[in-house]
């Protein structure tokens, strides 16, 4: 199995992990120093496992139902890039169909760097009031 196949299994594994909310398991995935952002929401981001799994928790934790649709990915020396949608469920009854595009810089069978892209307007637009508020607090005050 080419570096390539193996980067690509890694990042799907993650996605594995991601969706099922193992909050464990997820943070094995990521090199000590990875960062993390989306990009054109923050510039700062989070970097270690840690700070990007209570980043991660702060908005997915909540959601009573959430989904992955993978659509495209391409690999490339280091860089996995997947094309998908998240389905977000919340208990009020919203449901949103998000699309992302992630891009995973993975370095000795770790993702080192992972930047998504992403409709901001799409979630303010159609998330809950409640939840936006829960958001608003930021992850490094929970």
């Amino acid at each position: 199995m080419g570096d390539m196949d193996r980067n690509r299994r890694v990042v799907a594994d993650y996605w594995d992990a991601h969706f099922e909310r193992d909050w464990e398991r997820m943070a094995e995935f990521f090199t000590k120093d990875c960062h993390y952002t989306d990009v054109g929401v923050d510039s700062t981001g989070a970097t270690g496992p840690e700070e990007i799994i209570l980043r991660l928790r702060l908005g997915i934790e909540p959601l009573s139902e959430y989904l992955h649709v993978p659509k495209h990915v391409v690999a490339e020396g280091d860089l996995v890039v997947t094309e998908h949608v998240e389905i977000w469920g919340f208990r009020t009854g919203e449901r949103i169909e998000h699309p992302f595009t992630s891009v995973m810089e993975v370095t000795d069978g770790r993702i080192r760097r992972w930047h998504d892209y992403s409709h901001l307007g799409n979630l303010i637009d159609n998330a809950p009031q409640w939840w936006l508020e829960h958001i608003a607090g930021g992850w490094k005050g929970t």
